[in-house]
């Protein structure tokens, strides 16, 4: 069977504002790839579409003629909550061109709402919930809907929602992503600017699921059981990715990259004895790592160490992000940059409890850290979250549901100690600016100005759009702010 899978686009910066972020960071639609790989290596044929790419082309209807011309016999949709709604603009319009077209949706908004997002768009045929590749080869070997588990689709004039099969057993049985299948991949695809040495770059995920439970995260497609490839697979993963694509630093965006210990040491002892010269960043947990292991990271080619720390304020913590403490951050901090890490914090601002009087604490509390690099990213609740229920029903803050919006670049969640959304813009965009206009970050710049030369590069050739950016970043300021 011929399928596409389509990643749509469903994604502005802000209203009114530029859409700049995709200049910084445009990722590889790495489900969906897999899933074309996986259906390849099935004997089936596909094709990927991404609405994001840099070759894609603009509009709607352009979209759908790009989408048709592949001459699909099923479309499958890769759609977060807040491309959801384009996606559905999108299936509409080949509904309207090819109305007896199957069209299947999948990604986390669907695993986590199911059936009545079909009650509620009829353009959709069915879900695909959870892990995709098993619903999705059995689509296209054309067994009866019936028989398949994992999906929900209209049966008769209901919706049936089929049994959940067991996760799969052997990830190291799955096929490379398709990346060949992405036209512009990888000079078209960016890393975040000032993360990577080398170029060209791409991203990586070695693992599915995680046992913990903070507040804010989704875990309805792949639970809480942790699955990961082995040293071997991810060795030869990024061999091919070297040897194929050309590729020389990867981002990899496990959660629990180092929870296993020992795969994390049999990979750096091949990468060490067999180097690749291909760098590396990857995330760690407070508690999953040790000197011996950051040093291992290190010498096998690490370049940054990213840290969930989300708050600085102990109750927020204890509340959203349990197991973690201050201290506990400020020595693994201390300890990646012993052993010659870079060190990037992940902060999360606007979470029910938060304050202004928290975020200057949080602020304060980055700065202390000497961080080389952090990302802020504004809260958004999630539909399968468990704090999801308590920002509907309003006890916390105001929520504003609009889909489109739900891309953790904007506050649709208002906490009750805020007056409006503005302060809170002010105020992130005060600790933005306090950050890269210290001087401890100026200087570790300064030091690292050739070597970030094709971030810098990649700035200049589009300097026009980031001018716009920086201008938004400087327009919004606190009635009162800390220096």
């Amino acid at each position: 069977m011929r399928v596409t899978f389509v990643h749509p686009a469903g994604f502005n910066f802000v209203p009114g504002q530029p859409d700049f972020a995709v200049l910084a960071n445009r990722m590889a639609p790495l489900g969906i790839l897999q899933l074309a790989a996986w259906l390849d290596q099935h004997g089936h044929e596909t094709a990927v579409h991404d609405c994001l790419g840099p070759v894609a082309p603009r509009g709607l209807e352009a979209n759908v003629a790009a989408v048709l011309a592949t001459r699909p016999e099923l479309v499958g949709f890769s759609a977060t909550t807040s491309a959801f709604l384009d996606a559905v603009d999108l299936a509409a319009g080949l509904k309207a061109r090819r109305p007896d077209l199957p069209i299947v949706f999948g990604n986390i908004h669907a695993t986590s709402l199911g059936g009545p997002l079909l009650e509620r768009f009829p353009v959709i045929d069915a879900l695909c919930v959870g892990e995709g590749e098993g619903a999705m080869l059995d689509l296209a070997e054309g067994k009866p809907w019936r028989d398949i588990p994992n999906l929900v689709f209209r049966d008769g004039d209901g919706v049936r929602t089929n049994p959940r099969r067991p996760r799969l057993g052997d990830l190291d049985a799955l096929p490379f992503p398709a990346y060949g299948k992405l036209a512009g991949f990888p000079q078209g695809y960016h890393l975040p600017l000032f993360s990577y040495e080398r170029r060209w770059g791409a991203t990586m995920i070695t693992s599915r699921g995680c046992p913990y439970t903070c507040s804010f995260c989704d875990r309805t497609v792949f639970e809480h059981l942790h699955k990961y490839n082995s040293a071997d697979y991810i060795y030869e993963h990024l061999k091919h990715l070297r040897d194929h694509f050309g590729v020389h630093h990867v981002n990899i965006y496990d959660d629990l990259f180092t929870a296993h210990k020992p795969r994390i040491q049999a990979l750096c002892e091949r990468l060490i004895t067999a180097p690749l010269e291909v760098q590396f960043n990857c995330a760690v947990r407070t508690g999953h790592e040790s000197t011996e292991l950051l040093t291992l990271l290190r010498r096998a080619g690490a370049l940054m160490v990213s840290l969930g720390i989300e708050s600085a304020d102990p109750a927020m913590m204890a509340r959203h992000k349990a197991g973690v403490t201050l201290a506990g951050v400020r020595d693994t901090v201390a300890r990646i940059h012993a052993a010659g890490l870079r060190a990037k914090g992940l902060f999360i601002f606007g979470l029910p409890g938060e304050t202004p009087e928290t975020l200057r604490t949080t602020s304060d509390f980055i700065l202390s850290l000497d961080l080389d690099d952090m990302n802020m990213t504004k809260f958004c609740p999630l539909p399968g979250a468990p704090i999801w229920q308590e920002c509907v029903s309003g006890v916390s803050g105001d929520f504003q549901e609009d889909w489109r919006l739900m891309n953790c670049l904007n506050f649709v969640f208002r906490p009750h100690g805020f007056q409006s959304r503005e302060e809170m813009d002010a105020l992130y965009n005060w600790h933005v600016r306090r950050f890269y206009n210290s001087r401890g970050y100026h200087r570790r710049f300064a030091r690292r100005l050739w070597q970030h030369r094709w971030s810098l590069w990649h700035v200049l050739k589009h300097l026009p759009k980031i001018a716009l950016a920086l201008r938004y970043f400087g327009g919004h300021r606190p009635a009162t702010s800390k220096a």
